[in-house]
């Protein structure tokens, strides 16, 4: 709502300053609320700083493809594979996963690549203003993305779903060694078969772009606060704010719950039951990696991603299902560096910094981004899974929309909190 002559401005309070809610805060911001974003860590620290950093657009297959029930018990067995599941996590998540395996049929699949596809084919143009108003104009780099294989049968098994992200408007185009070899010559003569993304781009430190935007949201006059948010407080059916760990409260004409799996402790207040669970994907820093990656590069058969950033070359993507509250197990990014090594031998990895994000997945591998039908001034934006990153700006301006009462330019219906009743 814009303040127009003089009237204070409406106030609203976001919950998680990670890429979603930073950019939840962003849109409200610009569209005349004064807003608060309260989140714990320090700003770029989240489970977006953990990842490929690509803008994915056409990543909008879910993870739930036709034989996945067959893969279950290499996960257990296999504990150094691209997705593993922890033994001790299988009780917990077997509810999860029953809804995870009713999306493996090929129309829910369309369904829900369709339905992903209408919030990834905005992502540059609802980035636009938010990058124009940061100081660095380099954020976001302009170079595709590649995928590379190591026989021709990883492109053949993914031609049904290529199909698709190609009915869907998306590019991709098939690459040889020497394509290969010319885009990024590290890999020269060690791969002859791959995918070229054109419209893929990737952030040139996952860390930095969040924090960048986070302040360019505090210098345009929003407050970002570093505590934990304790409680929704609530009157009549509606919110009136929050309340912090420190007692402090802070009142509110709109919340947004945008916190990732943190999120999980607020669902009694919004009126919701949702299969959230944190998956975790482990990523590598190598700070001098001594070899030249240009390209943010997919390995599909290694289940990794070389990704060139300013703080050195990220080494990741492989997940684990390792159930709520559990500890990170960092052999896994160990077992992402020895893998990496086999591709480039000259890479030196005497300086690592390991890290880890718990994806926040629900079963059909869409985002809630919804209103809460307990508190009506309370909007939901979480389970973004591994496209919080492409999503964040597209997820903010729908919420804005959402909270100022406009038509919303997409059908959020297939994006309801209650689709899982």
């Amino acid at each position: 709502m814009a303040n127009r002559g003089g009237a204070p401005k409406e106030s609203a309070v976001v919950i998680g300053g990670g890429i979603v809610g930073v950019c939840c805060a962003l849109y409200l911001q610009r569209s005349g609320y004064s807003v608060t974003l309260v989140d714990p860590e320090a700003p770029g620290n989240s489970t977006a700083k953990w990842s490929c950093g690509q803008m994915a657009v056409s990543e909008v297959i879910p993870l739930s493809k036709p034989g996945i029930l067959m893969k279950v018990p290499g996960w257990l067995m296999d504990q150094k594979g691209p997705l593993a599941l922890r033994p001790s996590a299988l009780p917990g998540i077997i509810p999860w996963f029953f809804r995870f395996l009713m999306c493996a049929r090929h129309s829910k699949i369309v369904d829900i690549a369709q339905a992903m596809a209408t919030l990834t084919h905005e992502v540059y143009a609802d980035y636009a203003p938010l990058l124009d108003a940061c100081e660095d104009k380099a954020l976001m780099g302009e170079r595709p993305i590649l995928e590379v294989f190591d026989n021709p049968a990883g492109i053949t098994h993914e031609q049904s779903h290529l199909d698709l992200r190609t009915s869907l408007g998306f590019k991709s185009q098939r690459l040889n060694a020497r394509e290969i070899g010319d885009l990024e010559p590290a890999l020269a003569g060690r791969f002859a078969h791959g995918l070229l993304f054109p419209d893929w781009r990737a952030v040139s430190d996952t860390e930095g772009f969040i924090a960048a935007l986070t302040e360019s949201f505090v210098a345009q006059g929003g407050r970002r606060v570093r505590t934990e948010v304790v409680r929704i407080e609530e009157a009549h059916g509606r919110a009136t704010g929050v309340t912090l760990a420190d007692a402090q409260r802070l009142p509110a004409s709109v919340v947004v719950v945008a916190a990732g799996t943190g999120s999980r402790r607020f669902f009694g207040a919004l009126g919701v039951s949702v299969p959230l669970e944190g998956i975790a994907g482990y990523q590598a820093v190598v700070k001098n990696p001594g070899v030249e990656i240009r390209h943010s590069t997919i390995y599909a058969d290694g289940g990794f991603c070389f990704s060139p950033m300013t703080r050195g070359l990220q080494i990741g993507g492989t997940i684990e299902f390792a159930g709520h509250d559990a500890k990170p197990n960092f052999k896994r990014a160990d077992i992402i560096l020895e893998k990496a090594k086999r591709v480039l031998p000259e890479l030196q990895t005497g300086a690592v910094e390991y890290g880890v994000g718990y994806r926040p997945f629900l079963p059909d591998t869409k985002p809630i981004i919804d209103r809460s039908r307990r508190l009506q001034n309370v909007l939901m934006a979480f389970g973004h899974g591994q496209l919080g990153l492409t999503l964040g700006a597209t997820t903010g301006r729908l919420i804005a929309d959402m909270a100022a009462g406009r038509q919303t330019k997409q059908d959020l219906t297939p994006f309801s909190a209650y689709r899982f009743f």
